[in-house]
């Protein structure tokens, strides 16, 4: 398989990424995130779970429907990782569209 430099160093940054949140996301510290443990403090956290963007596609970092909490963590980091690189991927393709397309002016 004959790969470019870019596409080589694209899939490993891919393989690296997967890895680091397939198998550390379940270490991660279970205390609150700074933004909420400031709304602990504030007093405003049962608001922002109650208000009006109340679904989460992985609630508390975890894939529900998985009984180990060690995989739901993982997983749910993988998935994460997987939606932000298609999302990246289809930014671009339309970035390099929009940008050929303002040339042709």
């Amino acid at each position: 398989m004959n790969l470019s430099r870019n596409a080589a160093f694209l899939l490993g940054g891919i393989a690296v990424a997967v890895l680091l949140a397939l198998f550390l996301s379940p270490f991660a510290s279970p205390l609150p995130d700074g933004l909420e443990r400031v709304a602990e403090i504030h007093g405003f956290l049962a608001r922002g779970e109650t208000g009006a963007f109340t679904y989460a596609p992985f609630p508390d970092y975890a894939l529900s429907g998985v009984k180990s909490p060690v995989w739901a963590t993982g997983l749910a980091g993988l998935l994460g990782t997987l939606v932000v690189f298609v999302l990246a991927v289809l930014l671009g393709a339309g970035l390099r569209r929009f940008v050929k397309g303002a040339g042709r002016r």
